[in-house]
Formats: structure tokens, sequence, C-alpha cells
């Protein structure tokens, strides 16, 4: 498991949250908030932002409600800003941007891009930029940097895999591989912080395996 503190005072903690653990408190599952309130100690965590259960990456959680509201209110105002790495099937453009009309069918458990807006259909933009390549008995691997300006539910794989770039190890939106979980990770987080407004930002680099060991040339340092 990759979980490790990156950062916590009385206001917030920050953590590596592990893939496969839900990033919210689910009746019946293992999540992280449990794992963080045993592991630091902490009775009260309250989340202001999720990631995927199947991803891993840095998390933000507040202590207070006080500290919650206000980086609830940072998420809503933009300053609550998101990188990620991805490594995608095939070659996308090296940088640009795309807007999306998503729509969460729950009942299947995936998001799809429709053309107009209607009830449940949600605006979703990132950017994105290309750090490197590989070849892979699957084909061509591409690593990505993705910026999430809206935080929708599976937005990145399924804008990403709209377009015929596939997460790696993302069956649920078309890879067909042998990588076994999406290759998508949170590694950078950048807030203000809730009682003083000084930007505070938290760093983590992808677990060191496939099909991450491909970029380790790429991976950012932490620090």
């Amino acid at each position: 498991m990759e979980f490790r503190i990156l950062y916590e005072d009385g206001h917030v903690i920050s953590a590596v949250k592990p893939a496969g653990l839900c990033s919210e408190d689910a009746p019946g599952e293992e999540s992280f908030p449990r794992l963080l309130r045993q592991e630091a100690g902490i009775q009260a965590l309250f989340p202001v932002h999720r990631l995927d259960k199947a991803v891993g990456g840095a998390m933000v959680y507040a202590k207070t409600k006080q500290a919650a509201a206000a980086l609830g209110a940072a998420v809503q105002n933009g300053s609550f800003q998101k990188l990620y790495r991805a490594a995608v099937h095939g070659s996308p453009p090296e940088a640009g941007e795309w807007e999306d009309l998503l729509f969460y069918d729950r009942r299947q458990r995936k998001t799809f891009p429709v053309k107009r807006m209607r009830q449940g259909v949600k605006p979703a933009k990132l950017a994105f930029t290309r750090v490197a390549s590989a070849q892979t008995a699957a084909g061509t691997l591409t690593l990505m940097e993705v910026r999430l300006f809206t935080g929708r539910t599976h937005q990145i794989r399924a804008q990403f895999a709209s377009r015929g770039f596939s997460l790696a190890g993302d069956r649920r939106y078309g890879a067909a591989d042998s990588f076994g979980a999406p290759a998508l990770f949170c590694v950078s987080l950048t807030f203000p912080h809730p009682a003083t407004g000084e930007p505070v930002r938290v760093q983590a680099c992808p677990p060191d395996r496939e099909p991450w060991k491909l970029f380790n040339s790429a991976e950012i340092e932490e620090q």
C-alpha cells in the first residue's frame, strides 16, 4: 500500500490514498478515512474532494467543520487545484484542453459524453500535456499530465477513452491489457490553507510498479 501522510496540522491532513480504498466512508467497505483515523489518531475527518476507488494519489481532508467549509469554497471557486498523471494507450496530442458534457449512468456505473444538456448532465473541462511515451506488448503507452478544472465522476477516464485513448488497465473504458487497474494517480494538490489563506502544495509520486515504472525518468520529484 502507498499510504503516507504528506502534510498535517490542526486544520487539515493530506495523505496518499492507495488504489482500492473508497475516498469516503462507505458502509461495508474499507475506506481511506477509516485508515487515516486509525493511523493518525484522528477522531473526525471531513471529505472535501474525492478520488475513484480504483485510483490512488494525494488527498486532503479537513479536521474541523470550519476548515471543511473553507476548502469546499476553494473547490467551488477554482483555487483548489488538482494535477494527475495518467498512462494512456496511443498517442494523444502534445497539449490541449478538452471540454465535454458528461453523464454518469449509475446503473452501468460509467460516464458517457453526450451532445446536449439534460437532467444529470454536467460540463467537464481538463487540460493536458504529453510527458513521455513507451513501447509495450500492448502497444504505445503515453504518460500524460492532466489538470482538472472540474471534478466529475470518472472524468479523466471518460474524456480520454471517448477520444480513443483509454487509460492503461481501465477495462471499464475499453483498455485491453493486463495492467489490472486504471493508470491514474493524483500527483499534486494546491489549495489555500483554510485558516491562513496561504497556499499549500502537496506532492506524491505514482507507485513503483508497471505501468508507472516504464516512465521513471519522467516522474515528479517529491518535495
